[in-house]
Parts: structure tokens; C-alpha cells; sequence
């Protein structure tokens, strides 16, 4: 089976949408129903939650100009509704906040995530706000998407 670039915008999409929901539930203000361990693996750019010797969830990142640009957020299914992407998120932007490094967000996760903590607010690029921040910019044609994302990761 291939992986068109359609069928992988639809997954991530709905990845998403499932993770927002999630966050939205009694869950997002504690910390996750697991004891999971959160550690920056800064080789592969990415937070990992750790259940036991298991990779649960992740955050993905890279350093431009200076940023930390937050990519993607995913929690396995069989984890999600329990807090994990929550306190993923929220151990990734303690950690960010004592780097004095500022964010842009293309991971709406992250972005509903700030929304709904307006502690780690100060946190973002105004300049590179990215196009994951909240609030939601106007609807944009593929082509502006395009455009904005690449004026975030310069």
C-alpha cells in the first residue's frame, strides 16, 4: 500500500482533531493517568513519554534561527484521553521556557494546548507566531498554507 501526500495530510489531520478533543476533556489540567517519564531527545528532535521501556507519545522539534519550532504532536491510541499529550506539551514548554528560547507552533496540538494555558503564551514568536498558534488565522488557500509555514522555518 502507498502513501499518497493526500492520505497522510487526512491522518495527520485527524490525529490532531483526536488529540484536541482530548485535551479538551477533564484530563488536560493533571497530570496523565500513567507515570510516564519525559525525555528530550535532542538527536532526534523530539520530546518522547515513556511508559515502562515504551515510547507512548512524542513532540517533534527543530532549532531555527534561533527558535524551537514545535512540528507534531502524537500519543499511540491506545494511550490518548489519559493526559499524555498534556503533560508532553507541558514538559516540553518548561523545558523551552528555561532555554529563554521563544516558539513557533505549526502543531495546532500545541497551539490548543497555549490556548487553553495562557502561562506559556509568552513563549511564542511574535514575529514567527507560526501557523498552529491560537487564535486561528483565517482560512488560507494550500498556496498561503504553503507560504506561511515556509516564512516559519526561516
Amino acid at each position: 500500500m502507498s502513501t499518497t501526500i493526500e492520505s497522510e495530510a487526512a491522518y495527520r489531520q485527524a490525529n490532531n482533531q483526536t488529540l484536541i478533543s482530548a485535551m479538551a476533556s477533564e484530563h488536560s489540567d493533571r497530570p496523565s493517568d500513567f507515570d510516564i517519564t519525559v525525555i528530550n531527545d535532542a538527536e532526534r528532535g523530539r520530546w518522547t513519554a515513556i511508559l515502562g521501556a515504551e515510547g507512548i507519545g512524542e513532540l517533534t522539534y527543530r532549532f531555527v534561527g534561533g527558535r524551537v519550532v514545535l512540528l507534531k504532536a502524537w500519543v499511540d491510541p491506545a494511550y490518548r484521553n489519559h493526559g499524555v499529550a498534556s503533560e508532553l506539551i507541558a514538559y516540553a514548554l518548561e523545558e523551552i521556557s528555561h532555554t529563554g528560547k521563544k516558539i513557533t507552533i505549526i502543531c495546532p496540538v500545541v497551539g490548543t494546548f497555549i490556548a487553553g494555558h495562557p502561562e506559556y503564551a509568552g513563549l511564542i514568536d511574535p514575529v514567527h507566531p507560526g501557523s498552529g498558534a491560537q487564535p486561528q488565522r483565517a482560512a488560507r488557500s494550500d498556496e498561503d498554507e504553503i507560504s506561511a509555514f515556509e516564512d516559519d522555518v526561516q
